[in-house]
């Protein structure tokens, strides 16, 4: 083939997604959350990925995804698993038991961190749940990887038997470069796995499987030692050594276009490639570890390393332990002066978040805080979504927000402990996420508290995906076992106000559980599906 016509510009995460694609994708299994989202997306919209039926709908949420791409690795299939970072806690109990069962088709789960918090709660790293679940990763640092990597985990999972995780970060994810692809290769036929006793995790079976994990890591870090993707390049500075992974890497040659001087090891495939790392300190002064996110190297440096010589990095203020790294900050570390840079022309004014005018969610919050001021102490325990912007001005309505689906179920411990109001708020995607397990816990304790289902009928928040509870979200209530006659619906319109605020106050008096749905279709949603019809 032509590599003129082979060249693409991708995002990071359309590289990883074509990269799926070509290697033999049967499937991609996700939740919406950003940086990952455009993965899905990609293969949503992909002419070959359709061709071939890849599997690419939306999952309920990262554990119901994890399971469906394990299934789909049982049968022989390659599949790929995809969240946002935060979203491995939910995945994890699916995720680090996939380290016991292993994989028969190549399985890779990718995890999109967010350094600086963007869009998150936290700016956790997820190289820490591969080495608690004692599973490879890798970790691109540019688009051409992201697109080779996909096809190399696939392969690595297959041969090793193993998951894989993926560590992508925001600046990887929705940043753009050229990529050279490769043919599309055929998808695998139905199989099923030789070891069938370690996809049965009882402990006599575990116990079996574990001594096998552990001396399967020996065989990782192995790869590691000789994998194409860890490089260590020597320099005739040697008073100082360098490691820099996945993004990082890429900070750092941006500061030397010709070359570094210094001994410098490229890490971007996990566990640690021992031996490369003590060849590099057995030849410098002193260490520097660059990486982006939490000190993972260089904590497990201070462990390898007993040698007196001096570990350098965020642990020791070289570098910064919060937000991103950039090619400034990593040029400070190394002790270059700082590039002259042009003073910006104007100063750029900050942009704070806001729900859009005409949202549903404004109308609930309109009526919600009118009501609750009418009560002393009143509380809204809050959720993730576009409706989390509730606590800005003007409404300043929400007292509480933590993870997904934590709306119900804080409220429901508040309440118990004698508050009221408890009143949550939850969208509707966020509701079949995780708040209905929370839901069936206040129904079985008629618990007096009030829920609220926000329902724009879509994903909002990460770019209007479907809802799973879309249509159905009253019966699921019912089905949970609500009282019909507390399981209340309105449009969330500005003509309604005066009847939202009657009925909130009803069911918030009410002593005992009691939901309401208030529903209007998101405004983005409701354009697109307009331009569709014209």
């Amino acid at each position: 083939m032509d590599k003129v016509n082979n060249k693409k510009l991708l995002l990071g995460d359309e590289a990883l997604a074509l990269g799926a694609i070509n290697a033999g994708l049967s499937g991609v299994f996700a939740y919406p959350g950003t940086p990952s989202t455009e993965i899905t997306e990609f293969i949503q919209t992909n002419a070959t990925a359709r061709e071939r039926n890849i599997h690419s709908h939306w999952s309920s949420n990262e554990k119901t995804a994890m399971e469906e791409g394990l299934g789909m690795s049982y049968c022989g299939k390659r599949a790929m698993v995809c969240m946002k970072h935060v979203g491995m806690n939910v995945a994890a109990d699916a995720f680090v038991n996939s380290a016991m069962t292993g994989a028969n088709g190549g399985i890779v789960v990718v995890a999109a961190d967010d350094p600086s918090m963007h869009s998150s709660q936290n700016e956790q790293d997820s190289r820490f749940y591969a080495k608690f679940a004692m599973i490879p990763s890798m970790e691109p640092s540019n688009q051409q990887e992201a697109y080779d990597m996909a096809g190399y985990a696939l392969d690595m999972s297959e041969r090793l038997h193993i998951p894989v995780l993926m560590r992508m970060v925001m600046r990887i994810a929705h940043s753009r470069g050229v990529v050279e692809c490769s043919e599309p290769r055929e998808q695998n036929s139905i199989s099923y796995p030789e070891q069938t006793r370690q996809w049965v995790l009882l402990p006599a079976n575990s116990r079996v499987r574990y001594k096998q994990l552990i001396e399967d890591n020996k065989r990782f870090v192995e790869e590691s030692e000789n994998s194409p993707y860890n490089v260590l390049t020597d320099g005739p500075d040697h008073k100082m050594g360098i490691i820099a992974s996945g993004i990082a890497y890429n900070y750092l040659m941006e500061n030397f276009p010709n070359g570094c001087p210094m001994p410098v090891l490229k890490i971007s495939q996990y566990p640690l490639p021992v031996g490369k790392i003590k060849q590099l300190v057995d030849s410098c002064e002193s260490i520097l570890v660059i990486e982006e996110g939490q000190p993972v190297i260089e904590e497990s440096l201070r462990g390898l390393l007993d040698c007196g010589k001096a570990i350098k990095g965020k642990l020791t203020g070289e570098l910064p332990r919060t937000g991103e790294l950039t090619p400034d900050s990593v040029r400070a570390a190394i002790g270059l002066e700082p590039l002259e840079t042009q003073p910006n022309s104007q100063v750029v004014m900050p942009r704070p978040p806001a729900l859009c005018q005409g949202c549903g969610h404004r109308d609930v919050y309109g009526a919600l805080v009118e009501v609750l001021g009418k009560y002393e102490n009143a509380r809204v325990f809050g959720d993730i979504g576009c409706y989390t912007l509730g606590w800005l001005a003007p409404f300043h309505a929400i007292n509480t927000v933590l993870d997904m689906g934590a709306s119900i179920t804080m409220a429901m411990g508040a309440a118990t402990a004698g508050q009221h109001p408890a009143v949550a708020i939850i969208g509707d995607s966020t509701f079949t996420h995780s708040g209905m397990t929370g839901l069936l816990d206040a129904i079985n304790e008629n618990t007096p508290m009030t829920v609220i289902i926000s329902d724009n009928l879509t994903t909002g928040m990460t770019g209007g995906q479907d809802s799973q509870g879309t249509g159905k979200l009253e019966q699921i209530c019912l089905g949970l076992g609500a009282h019909p006659d507390h399981v209340r619906t309105i449009d969330s319109l500005p003509k309604n106000h005066d009847d939202m605020v009657r009925l909130f106050k009803e069911e918030i008096d009410y002593q005992g559980l009691s939901v309401i749905v208030s529903r209007r279709e998101c405004l983005q949603t409701a354009r697109r599906h307009a331009a569709k019809k014209k």
